[in-house]
Order: structure tokens, then sequence, then C-alpha cells
């Protein structure tokens, strides 16, 4: 098995310079790094990653926490976070926390003795003894989809594990997730402007940013379509398809019930479309219907479904790159990024399929990005 001295022999350099050249640690030539890499690859030199980690205290490694995998937009989001991180030369351990407040805990331990150098973390709606756990120990993490109260992570006293930031009370948690009310309201406004008065939605789970800001862009929407708010038209489908089915059933039951629906997750999409087939209802002519989460087989639906589709894949590789920073410049102010969500205009809303549609792209409408340097 070839050595790093017999690499640095057959490129006629130090050995200090191979361990630049694999380190990044120094600045190298242009053509010596070349050369480097050419002998590497004549001798089939592989790299001893422990013997790397012992001298750097790096493992090139990044701990992925997200909850319910199976779910195509989480899985997208996996592979934006494998591939990005696969390019600068991480490896990914993935661990599935549930959203168990209690075993997110666990997981994040778990993880961080494994050493990875940084994590990205889908939390929980009660995250306080995951940020106690990852402030104490000084663990670098993005979190990843949903936005943390700045006072959980400044450790303003709510339960759970605390302690200082490092620099005294200012969050030192990058955040990077998808604009959540903004998109909702237009899908609210869409129906309203087809002539809905009474509109429902079915929200994900309680305590979850994404659950409240989705809510709060659906009662937006509702205000500046000059409708009232009829809390019996909001029902809580707790992220889940079964949920959705009987908060979906609920809603139609009511004595006057809603004659276009919103649900906020793809899960809760497919459970409100088996409770209308369930109860013999058709979309759009009963019920027209629009969905936070695009996903690969709405085009195939009929009708096809109207929907926000959310940047999961770039969302996973922009959640690597922000993480790398912070490896590279662990006192950087914390920051906030938000991606745009797209509208993508179907048939599903009660809108009549344009003449050659079918196989066509779909109308879309992106959203504006935002960044804070801060966590908001």
């Amino acid at each position: 098995m070839a050595t790093m001295a017999d690499v640095a022999r057959s490129a006629g350099v130090s050995v200090a310079t191979v361990s630049h050249v694999l380190n990044g640690t120094r600045p190298v030539l242009p053509q010596t790094r070349q050369a480097v890499l050419d002998a590497i690859d004549s001798l089939g030199y592989t790299p001893n990653t422990l013997a790397r980690s012992l001298v750097t205290s790096r493992t090139r490694s990044i701990g992925l926490a997200v909850s319910a995998i199976s779910n195509p937009y989480f899985t997208e989001i996996l592979q934006g976070v494998e591939a990005a991180a696969l390019e600068a030369g991480y490896s990914l351990l993935i661990a599935d926390p549930h959203d168990d407040p209690g075993h997110e805990r666990k997981v994040a331990q778990l993880l961080h003795e494994r050493r990875v150098d940084g994590m990205i973390v889908a939390p929980s709606a009660h995250p306080h003894d995951l940020v106690g756990y990852l402030r104490r120990h000084a663990v670098p993490t993005v979190f990843i989809d949903r936005v943390i109260d700045a006072r959980v992570l400044d450790g303003t006293p709510a339960g759970g594990d605390e302690g200082a930031a490092p620099d005294g009370g200012t969050s030192w948690y990058d955040q990077v997730c998808a604009e959540s009310a903004g998109p909702t309201t237009r899908l609210v406004s869409h129906l309203a402007a087809l002539g809905h008065r009474r509109i429902g939605m079915v929200a994900g789970t309680p305590g979850l940013s994404t659950t409240e800001e989705r809510v709060a862009g659906y009662r937006d929407g509702l205000t500046a379509a000059g409708l009232a708010h009829d809390e019996r038209l909001l029902a809580s489908g707790d992220s889940e398809s079964a949920g959705a089915e009987q908060a979906t059933a609920a809603l139609l039951a009511l004595p006057d019930p809603p004659s276009a629906l919103v649900t906020a997750n793809n899960a809760m999409t497919i459970g409100a479309l088996r409770a209308l087939r369930r109860l013999g209802r058709s979309v759009p002519d009963d019920l027209a219907l629009c969905c936070f989460d695009d996903f690969a087989w709405a085009d195939l639906f009929s009708p096809r479904l109207t929907a926000v589709a959310q940047p999961s894949r770039e969302l996973g590789a922009r959640a690597v790159r922000v993480l790398l920073d912070r490896l590279g410049e662990p006192r950087r102010p914390a920051r906030t990024v938000r991606l745009p969500c797209t509208f993508v205009h179907r048939t599903s809303c009660g809108c009549p399929e344009q003449p050659g549609a079918a196989g066509r792209p779909e109308h879309r409408e992106p959203s504006q990005p935002s960044e804070k340097g801060t966590v908001s």
C-alpha cells in the first residue's frame, strides 16, 4: 500500500507539501498541487482519514438529523446535503430523531460521540434539551427547515439544559429554511380570486415554526381578501396523512363546510385526498384544493395539483455551505437564510386546463429570498 512518503518521492516534493495538498492547510502552487494529485492517482494512494483526524481534530464528517426520511421532501433535502458534502470532501452520518424532543437529544449526542465536525438538524417543536446539549458541548450546528425562536437559541430559561452562548448571549446557530407565510398567503389569495369565500386549512404539528408561519400566511390571505376568520375552518392534521384525513372529514362535516382547502404539507395532501375519495367528493367540483409542497407525482393526479414547491435540494446544499462557513469562522455572526418557494399553477384549484398544457412546464411564480445577519 502506497504511503504519503511514496507520493512525496514520486511528485518530487516534501511529505509536508503532500499533507498541505491533502488537508488544504496551506496554499500550494498549482503545478505542485497537480504533481501531487497525479502521484496520488498513479500510486493509488488512499489517505488514512483516521490518522488525519487525530492530527487535525477534524473527521471531515457531518451529522444530519431529520425526521421522516421516507417523506419525499426530506429525502430531497438529504440528497442536497449529501451532494454538497461530497463535493466539499465530507462524509455524512444520518439519523432520524422522529420529531421527539427526548429522542432528538439522544441522536445529537450519538452523532457528537462519532466526532462529526458539525450537524445539520431539523428540530422538533420543543428543542430546548437539544439546543442545551449543542450549546454546552459547543457543537457547530445549522438548523434546517424549521426556525427556532431566538430566546431558545440564546439560552433564555425555558426548561431543559441551559448554558451561555460563547459570546455572552448572542445566538451562534445558523438556520436555513424556505419562505412559508408568503407562499401560503399566495395560495389563499388565488382561491379567493376564484370566488371562494369559505377557505379551510389543514395545518401541521402545533409548535413547529413551519406550522405557525403557514397558519399566519393563511390568515393574512383571508384578511387581504376581505374574508372573515372562521376558526372552525382551521384544523390540525399534525403533519401526517392520517391526521389530515380525519381533519378534512371534520371540515366537510361542518354545517357550512369550506368550498376550498389548503393543505400545509405533502403528507397531509395525501390524507385530504383519501378523505375526499372516501366521502365521494371530487376535486375541484366539490372542493378546490391547493397544497404546500410539490412532489414528483403531483402532476400525475387528476386534476393536477396546484402547489407551492419548496427548493428542498437547495435547502440541503445551502445548509452544508452555511455549516462549512461556520467551521471556517466559528465566531462569525449567526444568520438565518430563507430561500424562495415557487407557486405552481395547475388545475386542482378549479382553473381550467390550458390547451396543450399536459406534458409541458406549469406556470411557476417564484417568491423572493431573504437572509438575515442575526436569527430572528
